[in-house]
């Protein structure tokens, strides 16, 4: 990881003006691996076709891409962020973009998520060998994944599997099959769907069965929080271009259960949100480890009306702010009603 001291000598030598100047591009902080490239790749072109705004890309090494050792083990939580916010606030780049399930749920001093656009498919995919599902694979065979949750969820399926915890990014863990080391692996659809490799996909699991991670599949774009939403300068126009309110809200509820848990990113936690028809739905199940029980519960709310100035609630007419308040009362909510039902226990077994 760039100390602080690089990152600030680095920010000096680039161009001066200031973002919005004819002569500066805006500056999108991202992870160097191949699928946060291509994510962020997506987010600047939206940026561009929307607003004109010229961009650059802004590759920033982390802790979480040069460790090899498990996730569970480094912490999980904000171990591909912390890099990214230090680039940031020192001036390496001008907004970042993170997979938003890393990203931990507490507020971080100085910085704000501005926008979430429009979210990928948040499912969980098998890549199997031969073409196989999850219920033909062949007893004891070995299926790989570096998500606690997800290993739960095998094992709640399927006991008799071995589970191999595995890092590396996607074509290093669908070489594990090619290779015939694993049986199976198990990625999130949108990984697959953004580096152009959903013809691994042997599988597809529906969250109403198999809640995936809060806020899979979904970007989080984070800016400096002095900025003005409802300003002209070039980080205002493009957060407000490439923002997906239905996306920003289902995101931020799911999150707000592992907020209310006060589980991280890779705690046995899945969460699926729906927002439609001015309702927002949400389910969440906590796992054991070993995925012998589980803890379930779900809610619906209705949301605020977005453009109704007599409405009390309303915030500068838009009424997005309103609406983001009751996603994550819905979801600190439902956190309560899994922690009642001995949600706590389950988390914390191996």
């Amino acid at each position: 990881r760039m100390p602080s001291r690089l990152l600030r000598e680095r920010a000096a030598r680039l161009p001066t003006g200031g973002v919005g100047s004819a002569s500066v591009t805006l500056r999108i902080g991202t992870r160097g691996s191949a699928l946060a490239l291509a994510q962020c790749g997506d987010v600047a072109e939206l940026i561009t076709e929307r607003t004109g705004i010229a961009t650059e890309l802004v590759p920033v090494t982390t802790h979480g891409d040069v460790s090899q050792a498990s996730l569970s083990s480094l912490g999980g939580t904000g171990v591909f962020a912390s890099a990214l916010r230090e680039a940031l606030l020192a001036g390496v780049c001008d907004i970042v973009v993170h997979s938003m399930k890393d990203l931990p749920t507490a507020p971080y001093p100085g910085l704000v998520v501005a926008a979430v656009p429009e979210r990928e498919d948040a499912r969980d995919a098998l890549c199997a060998r031969d073409g196989l599902t999850l219920e033909a694979l062949p007893t004891g065979a070995r299926v790989g994944t570096g998500s606690p949750r997800r290993a739960a969820q095998l094992l709640a399926e399927r006991s008799d599997l071995v589970v191999v915890d595995i890092r590396g990014n996607v074509g290093t863990r669908l070489g594990f099959v090619s290779s015939g080391e694993l049986d199976a692996v198990v990625l999130a659809v949108a990984g697959l769907t953004r580096l152009g490799r959903t013809e691994a996909i042997t599988e597809i699991f529906e969250l109403d069965v198999w809640p995936t991670a809060a806020a899979q599949g979904a970007l989080a774009v984070e800016t400096l929080a002095t900025l003005d939403p409802h300003g002209g300068d070039d980080v205002a126009r493009a957060v407000r271009a490439i923002n997906n309110p239905d996306a920003f809200l289902a995101a931020h509820a799911e999150r707000s259960v592992l907020a209310g848990l006060e589980a991280g990113c890779s705690a046995p936690v899945g969460a699926s949100a729906r927002v439609g028809d001015g309702t927002l739905s949400l389910t969440a199940s906590v796992y054991a480890g070993d995925g012998s029980s589980a803890v379930s519960d779900d809610a619906v709310t209705t949301l605020p009306n977005l453009l109704d100035p007599s409405d009390p609630t309303e915030l500068d007419g838009t009424g997005l702010d309103a609406r983001i308040a009751v996603a994550g009362r819905i979801g600190f909510d439902l956190a309560a009603s899994l922690l009642s039902a001995g949600a706590p226990g389950l988390a914390d077994r191996p």
